[in-house]
């Protein structure tokens, strides 16, 4: 027998450690490889930890609320036979015929893993370990086949073996719908006693309800925000009746050519990642003891992202001036639907150096944003409006019908005075306005 130390796997260049919000298994469960065996935290990001390797869980070396550094051990799973990183023990109990079947079979299931075919099961709701996706991938199953297996695992989730029970008996057994299966894995939670939400308490007539960790980090996050900075607000109106039409033009064109869809949001952040460069100043953070300013190289925009339940995180695009307007769609894309599926690395939410949300998603008009720290600023995107306006011609002036939407630009007043804070949104106003109606995807 043999015992492999499970570590914390390095995350991301910026992110040191963690802190286990859960253990999905248990002292002497069985494990198989690429299952799920904790689950840990990360700022705002939750992720969960893989074994490498087929076993028993025989020890657990951290609670929950444990705070790990990246490589550390977390857990001790006994294998069958030698396997790398792990510590052998009664050798002369396994032949070392039996041990290279061991090895062999690890490397198959490694191989298996980072193979597969072409389907993107990443527009699920459900988790599914890479194993299984790869499994999926091999055997042509579809995301709606996906969808109607029924898991055995912890909240319902997908094993190997429930999978490999499916392709063995697939066409011969009855598919459940997505919205069923969805919920068979809610009920199966409930069984369990698991919510993804904190349970009301009920007080009086009121109910009382815990905030969740997103929640309650959210908030310490916000209140240190004010405390610390001076936010002052500029607010500036922008006819964006060129963006309107070109994109109603080519969406349809773009979406085909570059399979993605084209949004207002990257053409407006393409624009933002402009004017800080035309803005250097803008791009900076203030030291703890507010006695220096330090400005940025790299220009990193921060997009502010709505989860399901409620709560707000900010994925980053880096170095977004570098990105022309089809990769800034990617990103954009990309990020968005990993974020509102809760599969963001730590690192993809670390080093922002401006912030973009769009309030206007909610049909809001105009805000007053609450600055990202440790960032001097950050830039609230209006709803799109049809509204009369005055047009100037050289044959007089006339009213018609343009889009139109008002920036809001929060700034942090110790080191953005209201001339500069105010230049830099007139220049994304400018962008905006200036967009070149004839231009080419």
């Amino acid at each position: 027998m043999a015992k492999f130390e499970l570590k914390l796997p390095k995350m991301g260049e910026s992110v040191a450690e963690a802190t286990i919000t859960s253990w999905l298994k248990e002292v002497g469960d069985t494990i198989e490889m690429d299952e799920p065996v904790l689950e840990i935290a990360t700022d705002k990001v939750d992720s969960e930890v893989p074994s490498e390797v087929d076993g028993k869980l025989v020890e657990k070396l951290f609670e929950v609320d444990d705070v790990v550094k990246v490589g550390q051990t977390i857990a001790i799973i006994e294998t069958d036979g030698e396997v790398e990183g792990g510590t052998t023990e009664d050798e002369d109990e396994d032949t070392p015929q039996e041990a290279a079947q061991v090895e062999e079979t690890v490397e198959t299931a490694k191989a298996t893993a980072s193979s597969g075919g072409t389907e993107d099961y990443s527009d699920s709701s459900r988790f599914y370990s890479p194993l299984v996706k790869n499994i999926a991938k091999e055997e042509n199953i579809s995301l709606e086949e996906l969808e109607s297996i029924e898991g055995t695992g912890k909240e319902g989730r997908v094993t190997k073996n429930d999978i490999l029970a499916y392709v063995e008996n697939r066409g011969s057994q009855p598919k459940k719908s997505a919205s069923a299966a969805s919920k068979s894995v809610d009920t199966k939670a409930m069984e369990k006693g698991v919510s993804a939400q904190p349970e009301p308490v009920v007080s009086g007539e009121d109910e009382i309800i815990e905030m969740s960790r997103m929640g309650k980090m959210i908030a310490h996050h916000m209140v240190e925000s004010v405390q610390k900075s001076a936010h002052v607000q500029s607010f500036i109106e922008v006819d964006v009746t060129n963006i309107w039409n070109w994109r109603n033009k080519h969406k349809a064109e773009f979406q085909k050519k570059e399979g993605e869809k084209l949004t207002f949001t990257p053409i407006f952040m393409e624009a933002v990642a402009k004017a800080i460069r035309d803005f250097p100043m803008i791009n900076i953070s203030v030291n703890e003891d507010a006695t220096k300013v330090i400005k940025k190289k790299n220009i990193n925009l921060g997009m502010a992202a709505a989860l399901p339940d409620g709560n707000l995180i900010v994925p980053v695009i880096k170095n977004a001036d570098r990105l022309n307007l089809v990769g800034m769609a990617k990103a954009v894309n990309d990020l968005a639907n990993r974020a509102r599926q809760n599969k963001l690395k730590p690192d993809e939410i670390q080093g922002g150096t401006y912030t973009v949300t769009n309030v206007g998603t909610f049909g809001s008009i105009m805000g007053t944003p609450i600055i990202n720290q440790p960032q001097v600023g950050i830039l609230a995107l209006g709803a799109i409006r049809k509204m009369p306006a005055v047009i100037e011609t050289p044959d007089g002036d006339f009213i018609g019908i343009r889009y139109k939407m008002i920036l809001s630009h929060s700034y942090d007043h110790r080191v953005v005075n209201g001339a500069l804070g105010g230049q830099f949104v007139q220049r994304v106003a400018q962008y905006l306005e200036g967009f070149d109606k004839d231009r080419e995807i």
